[in-house]
């Protein structure tokens, strides 16, 4: 068999294959050569899913006569023209393939008109054969009309899916596209039915028109720098996030990207406020020097790499966690009046007032309560404020989660805030409040021990115990002290001060149980966390158990003095919000 040069129209197919797989792939690339060109209004229009035909318009500084042929010619560009532009490439388009591409495998005209030129000039493409450029009327910009895609190669038709799939994707493709380019206009039109129509507008108002309401009155505002790098955007509350990622859109430069890495660490950055069943949303805008970033690695150009990856991905989870880690404060219950009009938008960044809450300082927050009230005699020693019932003034300067007023069937606390009624699941809101406190204890190597009056002895697992042998300073350091005393047999002599009150059987088989499934190396590194989790719920005050007025204020002001207070360690929520305008409307009162 010899070797041969295959023609350029077979090569064009072959590259064909990378660059457009279905009509949304052809719509991205022009979509971006038109973004490049400086267009400020661009109009799309498709039909049969962009399979019968795909139109863009748009008002770009447009192409000259003489280059229309170079436009459809494989690696022509203006967009680069040497390996160190390569290294620092800040449009989105520069490859130099993509018309040449679908010229080879549609029906293609190319009509444009440059700021400078008398009249447009149309070019036609069939099958990658061009024919020569021709007068055409136009103001100023360029159309490029694409017909029958991949008339010529059966093959790859035949790999499309249904019209409605195809549209699909080719909406999705204009609507990521026009959240990284909220100054500039879009409309779409599917079957001659206009979809979507998008003005310039401010980048939190385009959010808001392509996520919709729902992302848009959930979201809180990202604002983070670090050198060179910044961040901006926004991010759901996590309670308002659902089991779909179809709304985790990322955009590195202006582009959009898919990274692995960038994924990881917003999962993260939400793993200890998220229910597991549960996936984020967010919006985001990443800045960084062109060279410290690497988009040639795919023709689709949607996968980068980053020279500093592992710096990327601590800054990118830091500042989400930082942020998702924020105290309860005022601006995250919702107002009861309407906000001025001056004021930003109510999705906006969290202003972080200061409250004036009474948290005992450093460790005193292992002292237990004074002997009459409860807390110190059934739970994790949370320290009571003077706060007690609604003072008399009203509640009107009350702190965000207000005063409490009663307990509902042993389960919720019910409080009056300035908004309205608070709703808070104490066993989560509790358990929320226990676990960062071991946490913040063990990151301090600072974990008191309570000592047992009579160490309780447990028959357990020989493979347990050899597990745990090795480890027992390990253990010791997290509260638990632990001596081995048969090979089938431990002693427990202390458990954590926090967990003082929790059943010590219960809470030795838990940590046993994660150690046979993790062994102590592991649990005490990557799964630490888990494991704290585990035992502030085992920590955490029970159901069915009666507090009084100073427990249940007591408990309100720590949630407002701790982070991620909004959300248990499971992901699941420990408070929501009624408003007075909501409480209202149930009883129709003003109608």
């Amino acid at each position: 068999m010899s070797i041969r040069v295959l023609p350029d129209v077979l090569i064009s197919q072959i590259a064909a294959g990378e660059v457009v797989e279905r009509p949304a792939a052809a719509l991205k690339e022009i979509l971006e050569n038109s973004l490049d060109a400086g267009a400020t209004e661009i109009q799309v229009e498709l039909e049969q899913g962009g399979i019968k035909r795909i139109r863009v318009s748009d008002n770009g500084m447009g192409i000259a006569r003489d280059e229309l042929a170079l436009a459809l010619t494989r690696h022509a560009t203006s967009k680069i023209a040497s390996l160190s532009d390569l290294e620092r490439v800040a449009s989105l388009g520069f490859r130099g393939e993509a018309l040449a591409s679908i010229a080879a495998i549609a029906r293609l005209q190319l009509t444009s008109r440059s700021v400078d030129a008398a009249h447009a000039w149309t070019l036609q493409a069939e099958g990658g054969q061009l024919a020569a450029p021709a007068p055409a009327a136009r103001a100023g910009g360029t159309t490029i009309d694409i017909q029958d895609l991949f008339f010529n190669t059966p093959a790859r038709r035949k790999f499309l899916k249904t019209d409605a799939t195809e549209y699909a994707h080719c909406a999705e493709t204009v609507r990521r596209l026009a959240l990284a380019q909220p100054q500039t206009g879009f409309t779409l039109t599917h079957n001659g039915r206009v979809q979507l129509r998008l003005n310039a507008e401010p980048a939190d108002a385009r959010v808001r028109h392509v996520l919709g309401d729902a992302f848009g009155q959930n979201a809180i505002a990202v604002e983070a720098a670090a050198g060179a790098l910044r961040l901006s955007g926004w991010v759901i509350r996590p309670s308002a996030a659902t089991a779909g990622r179809d709304s985790q859109h990322v955009f590195v430069n202006g582009r959009y990207v898919r990274d692995k890495l960038i994924v990881h660490a917003l999962k993260e950055a939400y793993r200890d406020v998220l229910h597991h069943q549960l996936n984020p949303a967010y919006c985001l805008f990443i800045e960084l020097p062109p060279e410290t970033v690497d988009v040639n690695v795919h023709p689709a150009k949607t996968e980068i790499r980053f020279r500093d990856s592992r710096g990327v991905h601590q800054f990118l989870y830091h500042a989400v966690e930082r942020l998702l880690g924020a105290p309860v404060a005022a601006s995250d219950v919702p107002a009861a009046v309407p906000a001025p009009a001056s004021r930003p938008p109510a999705w906006g960044a969290p202003q972080q007032a200061a409250m004036p809450l009474q948290v005992a300082e450093a460790m005193a927050f292992y002292a237990p309560l004074d002997r009459g009230s409860g807390f110190g005699q059934g739970s994790a020693g949370l320290v009571a404020p003077a706060a007690q019932a609604l003072p008399e003034a009203g509640v009107h300067d009350a702190p965000p989660l207000g005063y409490a007023l009663a307990q509902l069937h042993g389960v919720y606390v019910l409080a009056q805030n300035a908004q309205g009624l608070v709703l808070v699941d104490m066993h989560a809101a509790h358990e929320r409040v226990v676990y960062e406190k071991l946490k913040n204890a063990l990151d301090a190597r600072a974990v008191p021990a309570q000592t047992l009056l009579i160490p309780l002895v447990l028959t357990v697992d020989a493979r347990d115990v050899a597990e745990i042998g090795p480890h027992l300073e390990a253990l010791a350091d997290i509260g638990f002290e632990l001596s081995v005393t048969s090979p089938t047999s431990v002693a427990v002599r202390s458990v954590p001060w926090l967990l003082k009150d929790a059943d010590p059987v219960e809470l030795t088989r838990a940590v046993l149980a994660e150690v046979a499934e993790f062994g102590v190396a592991r649990l005490l590194a990557e799964r630490r966390n888990e494991l704290l989790a585990t035992l502030a719920c085992h920590g955490a005050v029970r159901a069915n158990r009666h507090l009084t007025l100073p427990e249940m204020n007591a408990l309100l002001r720590e949630m407002e003095a701790t982070e991620r207070a909004g959300q248990c360690n499971h992901g699941r929520p420990t408070w929501f919000q009624i408003s007075l305008k909501e409480l209202d409307a149930m009883f129709m009162r003003g109608r």
